[in-house]
């Protein structure tokens, strides 16, 4: 038997291929599935199954489509009210695959319906459980992504799921889960790459927590998640439709100066110096990386029309990938090529980046807007003194409160502050890129704050 892992990392997810004997089940599988269906053939192995812990939150799912072009059964929990045709599960119930089979539980939490499959072998002892946005390494799914009115609930209901999982399972269980590599749907930070259910007894907080405290500190704990969760669902329940990764129509140098004067997404995805070093007036950096769609998707108004501009082909289809994972099928077009060649008869903008101790230089003799864009949360946790808080997601529509002068940007790392940076520049903001990792401001002199 061979579990084999999908790292979407982008999204913080996994999906995974179990095998043996040329049989292949499928958990939680994102929307491309040419992925999947090449580590399925390079296992020799015929997918029969797709499995579904949830109707998920942050991304498209491939499994619809997975399961029609492979000719699997579809395998989705009971009590959604879906568009599609599909096996529904209850708990208890037993999903046989040639040489293994999978237990339902029942492990509400994350959503009402969400469950989690306990993996036996053919002697009937369990050997993995795949557990959704449950039991997440050293953590859990969060409880708020159905609404206000459901999260108390849905907090409770997921320390008792974790505790029965932990109950029901010997300790050298291996633990599986979706969530939990950097997505926005584990309710706390993660730790660990591969983890057990022994391991999970002793760092979990629904198994180290009595139940009021975990209750309490979970939801005191949960920050804002990006807003094209709201139409993940939606496109899951009702069904969604084939992935189309058909290379963007191209756009020429004045379509991409008409585009942007009409108001439009540009999107430009090199590194964030590239672009700070020199990009075309009213685009916007957001540089094709880990966090890329995370946040694209976040302050992206949905059904826009969206245009890439890329240094080459290759970027504009890795970009494409990523953002159709969740849902941004129709691209309007991409610009590829050196960015010069692409400005025409205009000149490109730019503006400074710095680091940490570059500011502590600026604020010794002169007086400068400190912009932190990090969540609200990480800002009360200590910030340099006299800085401005406005959330990345938050920006778009609070550029305005933004205090006048010259502005030094930052957040944890520079992504964030990049794409703020740029949204600053836009509306012709003097701005300074502080691209460095939040560590480096109290070396490097600049007074901190905590907020109680």
């Amino acid at each position: 038997m061979d579990i084999a892992i999908i790292e979407t990392s982008s999204l913080g997810d996994r999906s995974y291929l179990i095998s043996a004997n040329g049989i292949g089940v499928v958990i939680d599988p994102q929307r491309d599935i040419d992925r999947i269906e090449k580590l399925a053939s390079e296992k020799n192995a015929t997918v029969t199954h797709v499995l579904e812990t949830h109707i998920h939150n942050d991304y498209v799912t491939g499994g619809l489509e997975l399961s029609r072009v492979a000719g699997a059964e579809y395998v989705v929990p009971e009590g959604d009210p879906l568009g599609y045709e599909r096996r529904a599960v209850n708990d208890g119930d037993v999903v046989e695959a040639g040489p293994f089979s999978f237990q339902v539980l029942h492990t509400p939490g994350h959503t009402h319906h969400h469950v989690s499959y306990v993996l036996r072998d053919d002697t009937g002892s369990p050997v993995a459980v795949f557990t959704g946005g449950s039991m997440l390494y050293g953590s859990t799914g969060r409880t708020d992504l159905l609404g206000s009115d459901h999260t108390a609930e849905l907090t409770h209901s997921q320390y008792h799921s974790v505790r029965r999982i932990a109950d029901e399972l010997p300790p050298e269980t291996a633990v599986y889960p979706t969530h939990g590599f950097g997505s926005f749907c584990s309710a706390t930070p993660t730790s660990g790459d591969a983890s057990t259910i022994g391991e999970q007894r002793a760092t979990n907080p629904a198994l180290t927590q009595d139940e009021q405290t975990y209750v309490d500190e979970l939801i005191a704990g949960l920050s804002a998640y990006p807003a094209y969760y709201a139409h993940m669902g939606v496109i899951n329940t009702k069904g969604p439709e084939p992935v189309d990764l058909t290379n963007p129509a191209p756009v020429n140098v004045q379509e991409l100066r008409q585009r942007i004067d009409a108001g439009e997404w540009v999107v430009d995805l090199r590194t964030r110096t590239a672009f700070a070093a020199g990009h075309i007036d009213g685009s916007l950096g957001f540089e094709l990386s880990t966090s890329f769609v995370t946040y694209l998707g976040w302050l992206y108004e949905w059904g826009a029309p969206l245009t890439l501009i890329g240094e080459n082909a290759d970027q504009i289809n890795e970009a494409q990938r990523e953002l159709v994972r969740i849902g941004i099928d129709d691209l309007a077009g991409a610009a590829v090529g050196e960015i010069r060649t692409l400005v025409g008869d205009g000149t490109l903008r730019a503006y400074a980046v710095s680091d940490f101790a570059g500011l502590a230089a600026a604020t010794s003799d002169r007086t400068v807007v400190v912009l932190d864009t990090r969540q609200s949360g990480e800002f009360r946790d200590g910030h340099i003194a006299g800085a401005v808080n406005i959330p990345l997601h938050e920006l778009p529509h609070r550029l305005d409160e933004v205090p006048a002068g010259e502005v030094w940007v930052h957040c944890a790392s520079g992504y964030r502050s990049s794409i703020g940076a740029s949204l600053l520049d836009r509306i012709d903001r003097n701005v300074v890129l502080v691209d460095d990792d939040y560590e480096n401001a109290a070396s490097a002199g600049l007074p901190q704050t905590i907020t109680p």
